[in-house]
């Protein structure tokens, strides 16, 4: 081997450990940084044999390559908007200038507008609730808005969801006076229960609902407008009924038949249409039983608490107790991650070897789960990074002096022409 190619080898040797040296540098830097991941040196050699016998110094060629498939250590905190990824997937977040980024930092909290924003300043990306439940848009990152969870306007929600649970006593008679759907003054009813809804303005409408045996396992079932009730006995009406239906019922289960109606479609006055289930109502030989009775909406309040579950849906709740879903966070997933290129603010973007990007929801399609109230830990370990550290001070220090010993035998040949 030449003196020069000696030298040669010594120099890319340095080169190398110093690469080395600068990573574990950043990756020390980096200990403490949420959702960090740690980069490694890998060496490959340039070494040539070009005959038998002989030999020509290469040297060696180096990469770097963060490891960012790695999973973090997750801390807890006591913060529900902080948020940590427990399995594969990213954060979606948008920079300064609005593009979409990819990160695993989620030390989200609200800014000003109640936008969550994390440390680097970027903002959580979801899909809104606005337009009904959220579908991800498997191939890009339209329909995503910023994530706000801090609302100081009063928010009024109608009903439009509801269920309630009724049992109706077999035993009861058939009535043959004129039943509430006729809404006469003479009508005659077997039982009777009350819900609340809510109006768009979030006013409260009392609604009545009403049994009445009209013959064997037949029950016709009427809804009015309490506040268009008569005095007394309620009948006349103002107006109405809202709605009427007829349910039949099994004589040897006491559950309705394929027959029946499971729900009621009522429309709520001022408000919007509510589907009522009442797919659980039975007829067995025991009292009347209104239970498990649920209808959405709420007054005008605003958000006190926010929940963000492990599928990654929002939930504000409201003063009054009510729960509304406010936005669903996606995963974003790629096919290689540790091909991904990382940028200022622990963000990545895609490469051509990485792949692009796929958007679905937590917990599904190998996607990770979201923990509330948890940071991700970068993935540096100290003992480690001292380690690899001195073992690449002391590799540098042997190439230099390979280098040395080159750069001495140079000029000994030197010497001797002279």
């Amino acid at each position: 081997m030449s003196v020069y190619g000696m030298m040669r080898t010594g120099v890319s040797g340095m080169e190398g450990q110093a690469n080395r040296l600068a990573a574990t540098a950043d990756n020390i830097a980096n200990s403490s940084t949420t959702g960090y991941k740690r980069y490694e040196t890998l060496f490959s050699t340039q070494v040539v044999n070009q005959s038998v016998g002989g030999y020509a110094s290469g040297g060696v060629t180096t990469t770097s390559r963060q490891l960012v498939s790695q999973q973090g250590v997750l801390s807890f905190t006591t913060s529900t908007s902080d948020l940590a990824l427990e399995g594969n997937g990213f954060f979606v977040v948008q920079d300064q200038n609005g593009v979409p980024q990819l990160t695993r930092a989620g030390s989200f909290v609200p800014n000003s507008k109640g936008e969550l924003v994390n440390a680097a300043g970027f903002k959580l990306l979801g899909y809104s609730y606005d337009n009904g439940e959220p579908a991800a848009v498997a191939n890009g990152f339209q329909g995503l808005v910023p994530v706000t969870v801090a609302q100081t306007e009063l928010v009024a929600v109608p009903s439009t969801l509801g269920k309630v649970t009724v049992n109706l006593n077999s035993n009861t008679a058939v009535s043959t006076s004129p039943t509430p759907a006729s809404n006469d003054p003479l009508t005659e009813f077997s039982n009777k229960t009350s819900l609340v809804a809510y109006d768009n303005l979030g006013g409260t409408v009392l609604l009545d609902v009403y049994y009445t045996k009209t013959a064997a396992n037949t029950w016709e079932v009427t809804v009015y407008d309490q506040s268009g009730a008569s005095s007394g006995t309620g009948f006349p009406y103002a107006s109405g009924p809202l709605t009427t239906d007829t349910l039949s019922f099994d004589p040897s289960t006491g559950q309705m038949t394929g027959a029946s109606p499971t729900s009621l479609t009522i429309p709520v006055p001022g408000g919007a249409t509510l589907a009522l289930d009442i797919s659980k109502t039975t007829q067995l030989a025991t009292g009347f039983l209104a239970s498990d009775a649920e209808v959405n909406g709420n007054i005008p309040s605003s958000i006190e608490l926010v929940q963000i579950g492990e599928d990654g849906r929002i939930l504000g709740a409201y003063a009054d107790g009510s729960t509304r879903e406010l936005f669903r966070i996606p995963i974003a997933t790629v096919a290689s991650p540790d091909q991904m290129r990382s940028k200022t603010g622990n963000i990545f973007t895609t490469t051509d070897l990485s792949g692009e990007v796929s958007l679905g929801f937590a917990n599904e399609g190998g996607n990770g789960k979201i923990v509330s109230g948890a940071l991700e830990n970068s993935t540096v370990d100290i003992a480690t990074e001292l380690t690899v550290m001195i073992e690449a001070q002391r590799n540098y220090t042997a190439n230099s002096k390979v280098f040395q010993t080159g750069s001495e035998l140079t000029e000994t040949v030197i010497n001797l022409k002279r």
